[in-house]
């Protein structure tokens, strides 16, 4: 069985790719592939990083999935992925008693001695979550449903598993937990700021010494392993724009894995106008506050202090607290929604067409991207097109070439844009064969990243907090501004 989001569109040779495995291998019961979304996640739309930093699930698919498979380990992830029936209904069908019901299902057939595979070769393509609130929500579901497993068939316990099996699912659950130690992560500087509570017993000097080589080592490992698919200190906004919302989930969840329930993650939705998310931005608007008077509590230690001991160690507080303040302004430019009002996202794609023009004359020219609902074609010899003209435009799928019935919206120097018109089904299918289901379509956009360097990632970072302190300094301006505004006359209308 093919098992696809309802979001996602699988290429033709989708098939191709995964099922030779299962002829190979009689014990294979899973083949994923990954998932690739053609739209920017809240993160990349509204830090506007999208297409220039890896997003969190190029990690997971360019490099974890890829490990979790040489230990036959790699587990099915709910879309992209075939499963063979007689394993499935030997554990009782999917999953339903977690809330990650495909991680889970996985598990049960690696404990009944099946074996999955995993090929790094995107053939499928879906949408990314619209806002940010909707991303939370589904790492809320992830995080939970992790912790629900890890209580009700921990794979440390059981039988089945081999012990690297063990270790990659134990890996994976236990990540969903960085919620509280990233909290406590965010706020442990102030104890001393605040009251001269040593977080750490030693001295600032002591701990530079021991801590400072072994972060430089697992950050430059982390540059040579991980360089194409996560850039440094990415990762850390990431972590800590989700960190409230899922410490609560997985806490409860180890205690009552009972709790909680299977929520659709909401997908294709607009964003009308760009707004501040106030709801979403509160905890890390307070711990901003809180990191601030930390600061503010420093200064006035360092001008009243004694011991040259303890203002080394006001110091080392005080960086600690500014990095906090650096990730806390990242995240809250992520709670910044920027505007999206396109019903269909654009994908670039480079092949040849033809515009047929009303009068007969056919002009050669390469597509610039498409969607469902249009394409931006470049002509080869540019020559004026009149906007709102009834055009066809000639794509090709297996070496035959059909119009489909479209209008042009504008002609800027040779680059057309288009809108599709009404179809019938035979041309709607077409449309996607010629796009959407081409074998090559996403080979040439996923996993092309430069490898990461230090530098640009703590400039890119520090760029983005400055966005968000600069947003909100925006929204709190306007915030005063409506609070000044006259209250309108009874009965006036608005």
């Amino acid at each position: 069985m093919a098992i696809f989001d309802c979001d996602h569109i699988p290429t033709r040779s989708f098939l191709q790719v995964s099922m030779g495995w299962f002829l190979r291998d009689g014990k294979l019961a899973v083949v994923q592939m990954p998932h690739y979304f053609f739209s920017a996640d809240p993160f990349e739309r509204n830090l506007g990083t999208h297409g220039k930093v890896p997003n969190e699930g190029e990690l997971f698919y360019g490099l974890l999935q890829d490990g979790n498979d040489q230990w036959d380990a790699t587990f099915f992830c709910g879309s992209c992925a075939v499963i063979k029936r007689k394993p499935l209904e030997e554990v009782g069908g999917v999953a339903v008693e977690t809330v990650t019901e495909d991680a889970h299902t996985a598990l049960k057939l690696h404990r009944r001695g099946y074996r999955s595979a995993y090929i790094a070769i995107p053939q499928a393509a879906g949408l990314a979550t619209e806002s940010l609130s909707g991303h939370v929500a589904q790492r809320i579901r992830w995080a939970r449903g992790m912790a629900q497993i890890a209580r009700l068939d921990n794979p440390l316990a059981g039988r089945g598993l081999r012990l690297s099996q063990r270790l990659c699912y134990a890996n994976a659950m236990l990540h969903f937990f960085y919620g509280l130690p990233r909290i406590i992560y965010l706020t442990a500087p102030l104890a001393f700021l605040f009251f001269g509570a040593h977080v750490i017993h030693a001295s600032a000097l002591m701990i530079l010494a021991y801590a400072l080589p072994h972060i430089l080592q697992a950050n430059l490992t982390n540059l040579r392993t991980q360089g194409r698919f996560r850039h440094l200190l990415w990762n850390e906004v990431y972590e800590t724009a989700l960190a409230w919302y899922i410490f609560r989930p997985t806490l409860v969840a180890l205690f009552n894995p009972k709790l909680g329930k299977f929520n659709v993650t909401p997908k294709g939705g607009l964003v009308a106008q760009s707004y501040f998310d106030r709801q979403i931005a509160k905890p890390y608007l307070f711990l901003l506050v809180l990191n601030v008077a930390g600061i503010a509590a420093g200064l006035l230690r360092l001008l009243f202090v004694d011991d040259t001991g303890e203002l080394h160690t006001i110091w080392f507080n005080l960086g600690w607290t500014v990095y906090n303040m650096l990730l806390l302004g990242a995240t809250i430019a992520t709670a910044s929604e920027t505007r999206q009002v396109r019903r269909s996202h654009r994908v670039p794609l480079d092949v040849p067409a033809t515009l047929f023009l009303p009068d007969g004359s056919a002009l050669a020219c390469r597509t610039l991207n498409f969607s469902t609902g249009g394409m931006a074609l470049k002509l080869q010899q540019p020559q004026p097109v009149e906007p709102g003209a009834a055009v066809q435009v000639g794509l090709s799928y297996r070496g035959v070439e059909r119009p489909l019935p479209a209008e042009v919206r504008h002609d800027r120097d040779g680059q057309i844009s288009i809108q599709f018109t009404a179809m019938t089904v035979a041309q709607e299918r077409w449309l996607v064969a010629a796009t959407f289901a081409r074998a090559d379509i996403w080979l040439s956009q996923w996993g092309q990243h430069e490898r990461d360097s230090f530098w640009r990632s703590a400039l890119q970072v520090l760029g983005a907090s400055m966005r968000g302190f600069q947003r909100l300094g925006g929204h709190i301006v306007d915030s005063v501004k409506q609070g000044f505004r006259p209250a309108r006359p009874v009965g006036e209308e608005s």
